[in-house]
């Protein structure tokens, strides 16, 4: 297999899991997939963190507004894998119930990946509606 099926199947898998985890109120698996090597960012549609202590806890901020996800895509658009690094460019299409009221939305999303310890992590998130 090589390091761009790999990747596409860790994005088809366990990012997409961690994301449906998340828009259904619980962070750990979204955090489990998040690098723990500084730098890691987050710049987000609802919020941002700095380092590995701060996006774990925007991530759990987050999760307690959201309730159901019911869906949640995640259209490519564009991505390289260049050895142990990797970004992506994309719509996150979601239905999910946002302080207890449903929504469907649809963030633009570029995130940056390192493999560390021979699994895919994210090191940066740049996300906003559109």
């Amino acid at each position: 297999m090589s390091d761009d099926d790999e990747f596409l199947g860790w994005l088809d898998t366990e990012y997409t899991e961690a994301e449906r985890e998340l828009l259904s109120g619980d962070a750990r698996a979204r955090a489990a997939i998040w690098s723990r090597t500084d730098p890691v960012s987050v710049l987000g549609a609802w919020r941002n963190g700095l380092g590995r202590a701060g996006v774990v806890e925007a991530f759990e901020e987050i999760a307690r507004s959201f309730t159901d996800c019911r869906e949640f895509a995640f259209d490519l658009i564009a991505h390289d894998v260049i050895g142990d690094m990797a970004y992506t460019v994309g719509y996150e299409r979601f239905t999910t119930s946002i302080d207890g009221s449903p929504r469907t939305l649809t963030l633009r999303v570029t995130q940056v990946y390192r493999r560390e310890d021979g699994a895919w992590r994210v090191a940066h998130r740049h996300a906003d509606s559109t």
